[in-house]
């Protein structure tokens, strides 16, 4: 009889343990702290200062990951505010070569693969201390015994949303560092907006309205370059002139910035139109009409020697009119 009552109460036990404990280790909503966090950043460092951008000079890598665990390591996660990161923004920052800076909305991979790590411009990705957080997680939390992996102070269960708490370890290291890349973005600046994002190319709230905007220094600034350029399958829900980028047109231009504004960038579509060679947005227009819309004839030979008597032929007629 005894036995029959200890085993329900023990599976009670074990069910009640076992969700304290989840409860306990995953207290937020979001991913928990990228595994091998150092390792990665510290490596991303060098990899910049070495390889990607190695005219930044000399920094001390170790330095940087110290000053930019200190922002949040055993601290609240909901308090940390972007001022927290000044240390290491001091200790990573470089200049931004004059007309490079790229902004952007709602297309973050499209702007990293047209910027090539800064080879063609340079968006806050670009940057070391953009290059150093890229696409990572992480956050600490308040001197709790009970963390996972306490000699470290980061929290690998779990780590607050945007929605969760505003001032959160991540949202305000990319304010902090949105801020600075635009006090730094001198000459022609661009910003590649996303013409078919639901809600506008131009976000209120938005990174680039709320962090950047306000931080540009005018003095510097020649011009601001837009940029609306569709998804190649989706809708053509924003344009230059229209809805939301004709209020952000609006806001610079109020602001005494010369502005000008693209549709659908050529080069961008380029790029976009690798991966849908056969979308009609990608066709190539021409005045002219093609030389050759059947089957490639397999005569090489012969159509080389054609094309060649032909010009020489027309170069002896050219000749002789000159004579």
């Amino acid at each position: 009889m005894m036995m029959s009552l200890f085993l329900p109460l023990l599976l009670v036990s074990v069910l009640f343990l076992s969700s304290f404990s989840e409860v306990q280790g995953r207290k937020w909503k979001g991913e928990g702290t990228t595994q091998n966090l150092e390792s990665i950043v510290i490596g991303r460092c060098y990899d910049y200062i070495r390889i990607v951008n190695p005219a930044v000079g000399e920094k001390n890598c170790s330095e940087i990951w110290e000053a930019f665990t200190s922002a949040f390591i055993n601290k609240d996660p909901c308090s940390i505010l972007p001022e927290d990161y000044e240390l290491f923004i001091n200790l990573s920052l470089h200049a931004i070569p004059a007309n490079k800076s790229l902004f952007w909305e709602n297309n973050q991979l499209l702007v990293n693969t047209f910027a090539d790590r800064g080879r063609r411009y340079m968006c806050l990705a670009d940057t070391l201390f953009g290059f150093f957080a890229d696409f990572l997680n992480w956050c600490g939390q308040a001197n709790s015994p009970e963390i996972t992996c306490l000699s470290t102070g980061l929290d690998y269960e779990s780590c607050p949303t945007k929605t969760e708490c505003e001032n959160n370890a991540v949202d305000s290291f990319w304010r902090m560092a949105s801020i600075t890349y635009a006090r730094h973005s001198s000459g022609v600046i661009h910003v590649l907006l996303n013409g078919s994002a639901v809600g506008g190319a131009y976000p209120q709230p938005g990174f680039f309205a709320d962090y950047e905007i306000p931080s540009l220094q005018k003095d510097k600034i020649s011009e601001v370059a837009i940029w609306v350029v569709d998804d190649i399958e989706g809708p053509d829900l924003d344009s230059c002139g229209i809805n939301s980028v004709k209020t952000l047109e609006t806001r610079l231009t109020t602001l005494g910035y010369n502005v000008t504004c693209t549709d659908n960038y050529k080069s961008v579509m380029y790029l976009l139109c690798l991966d849908y060679p056969d979308d009609s947005k990608c066709a190539l227009s021409s005045s002219a009409p093609a030389a050759q819309r059947g089957p490639i004839s397999s005569d090489r030979g012969g159509s080389w020697n054609k094309l060649m008597f032909v010009s020489f032929a027309g170069f002896l007629f050219r000749f002789t009119l000159g004579y």
